[in-house]
């Protein structure tokens, strides 16, 4: 379908990397407004509701919740962002949760790049869990 009319959910699930299933229940939910219908009642997408799926995806990948995300989906794009404390708090916290994991990943690859540097699996000290830790003589 043209994207002058619209797109099927076959093509907004392609677009969107969200299965049909999971759009649907976006839209039973109210994560994703309900779609438009054609006279077979197809549904039939807008870009704009692309646009809307990818964001959730995107948030999606932070870890945030459906619930959690709900607030930010009623932002319009000409929405200011210092308008909403709240929700400038709760993207730090997903921002921080991020870079810890990103720390904690760090770390990980640290470990196997001494592995491979020393040839030798045995035991170091290593501290995984906290981020605040390093291996010895890492910096």
């Amino acid at each position: 379908m043209s994207e002058a009319a619209g797109f099927s959910i076959k093509e907004a699930a392609e677009q969107s990397a969200l299965s049909e299933d999971t759009i649907r229940y976006y839209e039973k939910i109210g994560l994703l407004p309900q779609a438009d219908r054609k006279k077979n009642r197809h549904r039939i997408y807008r870009p704009e509701d692309l646009q809307v799926m990818q964001l959730i995806t995107c948030l999606k990948k932070t870890g945030m919740s459906l619930d959690e995300m709900k607030p930010f989906l009623g932002l319009t794009y000409d929405s200011d962002l210092t308008e909403h404390p709240d929700l400038q708090v709760k993207l730090e916290q997903h921002r921080e949760n991020i870079q810890h994991q990103i720390n904690s990943l760090q770390m990980i690859i640290d470990v196997i790049d001494a592995k491979m540097t020393s040839g030798s699996m045995m035991p170091d000290a290593c501290e995984l869990a906290e981020t605040t830790k390093r291996i010895p003589g890492r910096a």
